[in-house]
């Protein structure tokens, strides 16, 4: 099983070990593609304080987070620790890796695909300092950077994707670096999670951004926990039931084609 996650803009504040090394990650296919995109960032982020407004500009920072232009100019010389330790987003909060058995930890180094806009994917074990750079940045050299990774994605992902299941849990910005195609579609599983609650009678169900972010990284936990390894999109649907989720799925109607589950709640926290 492969899962597909997105990022958080929540990073830890700094990392604890050796400097980066981009030849060191995981996807070496991906290195190339990498370092183009690491030394623009560097160089737009690193300057004078002329070069800091253009940079906040470019990456959609606020006045309030001048600081991140800064981590950006030393991404090179910062120091890194694993990528599951790197993200603190709700997803991340909820899935808990720090705390999984050793066996469950084992799960996440082998089946957690974390994508990213300046790496392109990571495993969760991967050395990288914190960063600032979004799927939905456009660079001044390499322009959209969504665009800009499916090349890259499409020559090094299906041979990841190997030939079992794929759990898409990825938002809408990170989806666009990839999209399985042909029977990697056919093995794949998109997950949306709806909040369903009846109002003078009548059901109304609707997404719940943090929500919807904190059911998946529980999801995945429970998973990775409970040891569920679903060969395909069906067999997931019953595992996710078995582990108590309510879950509403049909196999799609053109061969070739993603399944997308529903996971349905009642209850926000």
């Amino acid at each position: 099983m492969l899962v597909l996650l997105p990022p958080s803009e929540g990073k830890a504040s700094a990392g604890r070990g050796a400097p980066l090394r981009t030849e060191s990650l995981s996807l070496p296919g991906l290195t190339a593609a990498r370092e183009a995109v690491l030394g623009e960032l560097v160089e737009l982020c690193s300057g004078d304080p002329d070069q800091n407004l253009k940079a906040r500009e470019v990456l959609g920072l606020s006045e309030g987070l001048r600081g991140e232009v800064a981590k950006n100019a030393v991404l090179r010389t910062a120091g890194t620790r694993p990528a599951g330790e790197i993200y603190t987003g709700v997803l991340y909060d909820a899935l808990g890796l720090a705390s999984l058995d050793t066996a469950a930890k084992r799960r996440a180094a082998r089946s957690l695909l974390v994508f990213s806009g300046l790496w392109g994917a990571v495993r969760v074990t991967d050395r990288i300092p914190p960063y600032r750079c979004s799927m939905g940045v456009k660079l001044p050299g390499l322009g959209a950077l969504g665009a800009y990774w499916r090349t890259p994605m499409a020559s090094v992902l299906p041979e990841v994707a190997g030939d079992g299941l794929v759990l898409d849990l990825r938002s809408a910005a990170y989806a666009a670096a990839w999209k399985p195609k042909g029977e990697v579609a056919a093995r794949t599983a998109t997950v949306r999670v709806l909040h369903s609650q009846v109002v003078d009678g009548v059901e109304k169900r609707s997404v719940v951004s943090h929500f919807n972010k904190a059911t998946k990284g529980r999801i995945v936990r429970r998973l990775l926990t409970d040891g569920a390894g679903p060969k395909d999109p069906a067999e997931l649907v019953e595992a996710l039931r078995d582990l108590g989720f309510v879950v509403e799925a049909e196999p799609p109607a053109k061969a070739g084609k993603a399944w997308a589950l529903d996971v349905v709640v009642t209850e926000v926290h």
